[in-house]
């Protein structure tokens, strides 16, 4: 859940997850839904079904033991060098070094290492500073605290180097160019996409939504039908659906920011057909009354409108 998410985001996440699933057998012998249902609103959803694929095969593969092998940890979906290291490290105090964010900032610092943290050569150049300053022993104690370092000392903004125990030997403390490290990502316009969520309810209320691919963004989730912004709703419906639905005025556009493109969607209600085509009643698609329980996983502007729609009915 670190990955790529803030500790005060993902602590009350954490606590209802190791609740859920209190061990890896646990983990393993649940469904990949309930597991998506209780990581919606972290976003990078593939952490998720990588967690649970980790989990199952630690439990078929492993004897529900956590390996202790790095080959066999970094084999593990999900889990890349440093993450390994760390687990390793942490839970054997094998020594390996590890490469996380921090770290990666107060090396780049230390040694004013030039350039983006996220370009090959660069990268490499830190993990062979890594691998230099890794201490023979106490290998445990050095990995939190240059963790620690990073983060509240070596911060990425206001970096406390008063009080720092590397300010002496500090090579961009010394030359006055501390806020140049690490090098920044080269500015890139991220690409605009839209699309269209068809929010189709019943006549009971319920709204009409569909598994998506388990790969992709929101990948596995369930959301609304979706539609390109550029195809014409009735010959979409009737391509989709085998049958023209009814649709109502269109809600305000939603923006949704992800990593490397921005995505408008367009909230589309439309109305259920008196009679159901098949494709409206067969697998991966259920009908859902917003506001009941739900135990699966749904992306944050879905759940939103979900919402919104309870809100309106």
């Amino acid at each position: 859940m670190l990955q790529q998410t803030q500790v005060m985001t993902v602590v009350p996440y954490y606590q209802k997850f190791i609740e859920r699933f209190p061990d890896v057998r646990a983990l393993a012998a649940a469904s990949v839904d309930s597991v998506l249902g209780l990581w919606s609103g972290l976003g990078y959803y593939a952490r998720a079904r990588n967690l649970h694929r980790a989990a199952e095969i630690i439990a078929t593969q492993h004897g529900g033991v956590f390996p202790d092998d790095y080959d066999q940890v970094l084999a593990l979906p999900g889990i890349g060098r440093s993450t390994a290291a760390a687990i390793l490290a942490f839970a054997h105090g094998q020594r390996r070094a590890i490469l996380d964010g921090n770290v990666k900032r107060v090396l780049a610092r230390y040694h004013a290492v030039e350039g983006w943290p996220g370009q090959s050569a660069v990268a490499q150049r830190l993990w062979a500073l890594a691998e230099t300053h890794l201490p023979a022993s106490d290998v445990r104690a050095y990995t939190q605290a240059i963790m620690d370092l990073g983060a509240m000392v070596c911060r990425l903004k206001h970096p406390d180097c008063v009080v720092c125990p590397l300010t002496r030997h500090c090579q961009a403390r010394m030359t006055q160019r501390v806020d140049l490290y690490p090098g920044r990502r080269p500015k890139k316009r991220r690409p605009r996409h839209s699309i269209v969520f068809i929010m189709i309810r019943d006549r009971a209320g319920r709204v009409l939504l569909e598994r998506r691919l388990p790969h992709g963004i929101w990948g596995g989730l369930w959301s609304f039908p979706e539609c390109p912004a550029d195809v014409s709703l009735a010959s979409w419906s009737k391509e989709r659906f085998g049958t023209v639905v009814q649709f109502a005025a269109p809600w305000p556009q939603v923006r949704h920011g992800f990593t490397h493109f921005e995505l408008d969607i367009t909230p589309q209600p439309a109305s259920a057909p008196r009679r159901l085509p098949a494709c409206m009643r067969g697998n991966g698609v259920l009908w859902y009354k917003p506001g009941a329980p739900f135990d699966g996983g749904l992306a944050g502007p879905v759940r939103a409108l979900l919402q919104q729609m309870e809100a309106d009915r």
